[in-house]
C-alpha cells in the first residue's frame, strides 16, 4: 500500500501553516511534507507535529530569496558561502521534525551563465552538503523540475538527475522523483521510474494538464501506484497539487489507499 504524504505548502493553505498539520491527521494522512517549515520555529512545528502524531516524511532546504523568486542556490556560482550557510539551519529543523530526508533545489542559472560552471558548482555543493548530512544522520534528494512551469531551473531531467548522484557519489544522496514534472517534459512514467528506481528516495504527484488532484487527465495514477508497491519503493508518495476546490472536497481519489486513523 503506498504511503502517502500531504505536501502543506500547496495543500490546506486556507489554514494557518501549524494547522494544516493537525488538519493532514484528520484526513487519514500518515505522513506530510514542508517546502518552507522555516516561517515558523522549529520547536512549534516540532510540537505541533507530535500532537497530531504524524510523520514528517521531507523538508526542503532553505532556497534562498523565496519571495523574491529564488527557488534555490545550489548550482549558482559565486553563491557558495550562501549555500553552505543554509545547511545547518535545515539540518536543525529535519533533526526537530525528525525528517530523514532533505530536498536541495538547485536554482535558477543566471542568465548567460556557464552551463558546465554552473553543473560543477551544483556537485562541489552536493558534496559538501551529502557529507554533512551523513554526519547528522540525514539523507539528500534532488528534484528535475519541468521548465515549462520553472523556466530556467538547472535541473529537469531524470536522466540528468541520475547522473548527478552517479557522480557526487554520496550513499545518502538520492533522487526525488515528481511523475507531474516528469509527465510535463519527459513522459515513459513507468520505464524512468522502473529504470532509476534504485536512486529514487521520495516521489510526488499531481494531475496532468493542470496540476490538480491526481484522479484524471493523462496519467493513470492507479497503474503507477500498483507498480510502486510491486518495486519495494519504502518511501512516501508526496501530494503536491492544486486542489480545485478546497483540499478535503477533493480527497475523493485517495480514501481507498488512507489506512483508518485510531
Amino acid at each position: 500500500m503506498p504511503r502517502f504524504s500531504a505536501n502543506l505548502d500547496w495543500l490546506y493553505t486556507d489554514l494557518p501553516l501549524i494547522d494544516r498539520i493537525a488538519a493532514a491527521a484528520q484526513d487519514g494522512f500518515a505522513g506530510i511534507e514542508l517546502l518552507r517549515p522555516y516561517v515558523q520555529p522549529a520547536e512549534k512545528l516540532a510540537a505541533a507535529v507530535q500532537a497530531a502524531k504524524i510523520h514528517v516524511a521531507l523538508v526542503n532546504g532553505p532556497a534562498g530569496d523565496w519571495d523574491g523568486g529564488e527557488r534555490g542556490l545550489a548550482a549558482l556560482p559565486g553563491r557558495e558561502a550562501e549555500f553552505a550557510a543554509t545547511l545547518p539551519v535545515a539540518f536543525e529543523y529535519a533533526q526537530a521534525l525528525k525528517s530523514p530526508l532533505v530536498h536541495i533545489m538547485s536554482g535558477y542559472a543566471p542568465a548567460g551563465a556557464d552551463i558546465q560552471r554552473c553543473h560543477a558548482t551544483y556537485v562541489a555543493n552536493l558534496k559538501l552538503a551529502a557529507k554533512q548530512a551523513a554526519a547528522a544522520g540525514l539523507r539528500l534528494a534532488i528534484e528535475p523540475i519541468n521548465p515549462i512551469d520553472m523556466p530556467g531551473y538547472f535541473l529537469n531531467r531524470q536522466d540528468q538527475a541520475h547522473a548527478i548522484v552517479a557522480e557526487v557519489g554520496a550513499a545518502n544522496l538520492g533522487v526525488q522523483m515528481d511523475f507531474y514534472h516528469c509527465q510535463m517534459v519527459e513522459g515513459g512514467l513507468a520505464r524512468r521510474f522502473e529504470a532509476g528506481k534504485a536512486n529514487i528516495v521520495h516521489i510526488q504527484i499531481a494531475g496532468v494538464p493542470g496540476r490538480n488532484e491526481p484522479d484524471t487527465g493523462e496519467i493513470a495514477y492507479p497503474y503507477l501506484f500498483d507498480l510502486i508497491d510491486r518495486s519495494g519503493y519504502a518511501g512516501w508518495i508526496g501530494c503536491e497539487y492544486k486542489p480545485r476546490t478546497t483540499t478535503r472536497e477533493g480527497l475523493g481519489w485517495i480514501k481507498k489507499y488512507l489506512p483508518a486513523r485510531a
